[in-house]
């Protein structure tokens, strides 16, 4: 019980499979404090980039509205198209803080991971209208961490903002009698160090939110010594199968060879260890070896070659280096001509004495 206890514990690193089919389902590290600082980096640079030109782009629009309002038809196709020419210069004006800003949303899910086209999000589930298990996921584990995590940076923020506003309260006090002409620069500048800073602390914020979520994934992800087992089956194949396969290729192979000694025209012994059997036949360029053993299998060949009458030549040397050199329907290798040339033609001279 001990150790099925110890397999079914995740303490293995997860395989390349496994992280390839979380990828598939769509279960990887994401950081929704990266989203939001890509998203609020994305807003301080399009105000910067682009503020001037929308006011200026929005100014032009509304200040000629305004000044002709009296010329502004109210219905008919006049309105029509006027309504149109508004919408499409109000979308020209705002159109490049709006594509930062959709590119930093975009930037800020492929900087974690690749693209991702998944639907098991979209399959539906009892669990995500279950009351009691919507209860489990309000007080777990994982929503008070993100409940330290949401005071923790309401916290840093607001420390950041007192510390930006407070030697600036008289000023704010003022503006209420300010000229707009002076107070929207005051403002405006106000604006983009309070979004600089936050923007800053968000940046350490979502550093250390990546790495928390990095190490709650690849735990997720961890196997057990069973589950690395069956999968190491499921891609290998068991073990006992392969085993079952491997000798039913060798007992093919065996009767295969014993079929063709009958065909061999010497077979070399060790007397009793090793087995080769030769073929040779006028316009081979070297004999090829048919069939080869040791014990219970060279045995096995010479009994053959004794039912057939193939000549069976004792020479240990050649016999053991035929063995370890030459495999089933490969020919001698040229290290070996002269050898078994010798006992070829020892072979034949014997024949030709018979006859």
């Amino acid at each position: 019980m001990a150790e099925e206890g110890d397999d079914s514990e995740k303490t293995e690193d997860p395989s390349q499979k496994k992280l390839d089919d979380a990828l598939k389902r769509g279960d990887v590290v994401k950081s929704q404090e990266i989203n939001t600082w890509f998203v609020l980096g994305g807003a301080t640079l399009a105000l910067l980039a682009g503020a001037n030109s929308m006011g200026s782009g929005l100014e032009k629009i509304f200040r000629g509205l305004i000044a002709n309002s009296y010329q502004i038809p109210l219905g008919g196709p006049e309105a029509l198209a006027l309504t149109e020419k508004i919408g499409f210069a109000v979308v020209g004006a705002v159109a490049l803080p709006l594509g930062i800003l959709m590119l930093a949303a975009l930037g800020g899910n492929l900087i974690q991971h690749r693209l991702v086209w998944s639907t098991e999000a979209l399959k539906p589930k009892l669990s995500k209208i279950s009351p009691l298990a919507g209860a489990k996921r309000l007080f777990s584990k994982q929503a008070l961490i993100n409940l330290a995590k949401g005071l923790l940076k309401l916290a840093l923020i607001g420390t950041v903002m007192v510390w930006l506003l407070w030697p600036e309260r008289f000023r704010l006090e003022g503006l209420v009698a300010t000229d707009p002409q002076v107070m929207l620069p005051f403002t405006r500048s106000l604006a983009l160090q309070m979004l600089g800073a936050v923007v800053a602390v968000l940046a350490l914020i979502a550093a250390a939110d990546y790495f928390i979520q990095y190490r709650q994934w690849w735990e997720r992800q961890k196997m057990s010594v069973r589950e690395l087992k069956e999968e190491f089956k499921q891609q290998e194949g068991d073990p006992a199968i392969k085993g079952k396969i491997r000798q039913l290729r060798q007992q093919r192979m065996r009767k295969r060879m014993m079929a063709a000694v009958p065909q061999a025209s010497v077979v070399i012994t060790n007397p009793t260890h090793y087995a080769v059997a030769l073929q040779y036949e006028k316009g081979m360029n070297a004999p090829v070896c048919l069939a080869k053993g040791v014990d219970v299998i060279a045995l096995k060949i010479r009994e053959v070659a004794t039912a057939h009458n193939i000549p069976i030549v004792e020479n240990p040397p050649l016999a053991r280096a035929l063995h370890a050199t030459v495999e089933i329907d490969q020919e001698v290798p040229p290290e070996h001509y002269h050898a078994v040339a010798e006992v070829i033609g020892y072979v034949m001279k014997l024949r030709r004495g018979m006859r």
